[in-house]
């Protein structure tokens, strides 16, 4: 007959953490509601690893410390714990909730698109973000076209918005003080 649909269900976040141990897959959490992600395309894992591996570099000798998606970040503000692609922490690391799988502060947030996700990266997940106050850089990478967008904080309430496109061209992330060119985020990957 097909595939039962249950009821819809409500967790708190203490019970969210401890079914999100035992789970065999990753699950974002947002005020109640779990959901589950699915998995990546190969350009998509691709530019992830790109990006880590290029920002990480720029990174040697700063205290700062990139993280990638197997690190769950807190935004208390909207009771809610998601997987970013990529997170910069400068500083000391802020853990949620006394573990040391979840933190609280990073400064710069990437995401990298995918067809069934881009409205919620771009809109829902933005605003989810734009609340955590250590958050200096939002970056969103497409899978499709060497096209990269990076809002920048101005102040509490103003971001600034850049982009760039074409392998060519450069993209400066304001938060780190460097420029990162779409060449090497894009090495490899077929984009046409």
């Amino acid at each position: 007959m097909g595939q039962a649909f249950l009821k819809k269900q409500f967790y708190t976040k203490e019970e969210y953490l401890e079914l999100e141990e035992l789970a065999e897959y990753k699950s974002e959490y947002y005020d109640g509601e779990i959901f589950a992600m699915s998995g990546g395309s190969y350009k998509h894992s691709a530019i992830c690893s790109n990006l880590h591996r290029r920002i990480g570099d720029l990174l040697d000798g700063k205290n700062c410390i990139v993280f990638d998606s197997n690190l769950k970040l807190a935004i208390p503000e909207i009771n809610a714990f998601v997987y970013p692609d990529l997170m910069v922490v400068c500083g000391k690391i802020e853990f949620a909730e006394n573990r040391q799988d979840i933190i609280r502060n990073p400064i710069l947030i990437a995401e990298v698109l995918s067809p069934s996700t881009e409205s919620y990266d771009r809109d829902m997940k933005f605003g989810f973000y734009r609340t955590i106050p250590s958050l200096k850089e939002y970056m969103l990478v497409s899978q499709n076209k060497p096209i990269v967008e990076v809002y920048f904080r101005q102040n509490k309430d103003s971001w600034k918005y850049s982009v760039s496109e074409g392998t060519e061209q450069g993209i400066v992330l304001q938060s780190l003080g460097y420029e990162i060119l779409l060449k090497d985020i894009y090495q490899k990957i077929e984009v046409f």
